[in-house]
């Protein structure tokens, strides 16, 4: 029996360290963009609507540069910048898996991508398209994370699917802290009482605000965002209640 999704429509983010093999000089490795591309066509032939927020982190951190002497709204620009650069690897990727993706920016470039223009995302979701979001929010001072949480509500989407290099959230980091609790549920308030870097604070207000379930799993497992998907208990979720 085909396993079926437990959402309808789901945004991916996915940090732009993702796409870097580990220890290599190399900001996007094509092997690790094929492998992610395949898993997205996995989700995607279940009938899922999937739309993707990738981040820059690869190959630019505004955040980063700034604290070293940049102008932040100039560093942030080229971090945006970054993610386009990796939207359209993954694009590249997909395509070659005869999976129909449309790139939507928030900066307008019309040799490279579509503008992002709501209505047309919508219409793309419908058809079935993987859409994938980037150059942020547009502006300066907003993260890929609070892109995500825009772009999810504005979507509609049922969740957010947050892929890290960790397989859900702890009470400690995990690295230097061996005892650490991992989570396999949490509400938003315990998240914030507890101090807990879901992500970054404007993205985990916008989220619960809106009540937008967020679930927070490690990219690496084999078929993990499949497993998200159809609703498999892995990572770490977070509700309202």
């Amino acid at each position: 029996m085909p396993e079926s999704p437990k959402y309808r429509r789901v945004l991916l983010k996915i940090s732009g360290e993702a796409l870097r093999e580990p220890g290599s000089k190399d900001n996007i490795s094509p092997q690790i963009v094929s492998a992610l591309a395949a898993e997205i066509k996995e989700v995607a032939a279940l009938g899922v609507q999937l739309a993707v927020v990738i981040g820059g982190g690869n190959i630019w951190r505004g955040l980063a540069a700034s604290h070293r002497g940049m102008n932040r709204t100039t560093a942030d620009y080229m971090g945006m910048l970054a993610t386009v650069i990796n939207g359209m690897a993954l694009m590249s990727g997909l395509e070659d898996l005869g999976v129909t993706t449309r790139v939507q920016t928030a900066i307008e470039m019309n040799n490279v991508a579509e503008p992002f223009i709501l209505r047309r995302a919508l219409r793309h979701l419908e058809n079935g398209h993987v859409v994938i979001f980037v150059a942020g929010t547009g502006n300066p001072f907003f993260s890929t994370d609070t892109t995500a949480a825009l772009r999810a509500n504005e979507i509609g989407a049922d969740v957010i699917l947050k892929a890290t290099k960790v397989d859900g959230i702890y009470d400690a980091d995990p690295k230097t802290h061996p005892d650490a609790k991992k989570y396999d549920r949490i509400t938003y308030t315990e998240a914030l009482q507890k101090r807990l870097q879901v992500m970054d604070s404007t993205a985990f207000s916008l989220c619960m605000d809106n009540k937008m379930p967020i679930v927070v799993f490690d990219i690496a497992g084999p078929s993990n965002i499949k497993r998200a998907v159809t609703g498999e208990p892995i990572g770490t979720l977070v509700t309202g209640t």
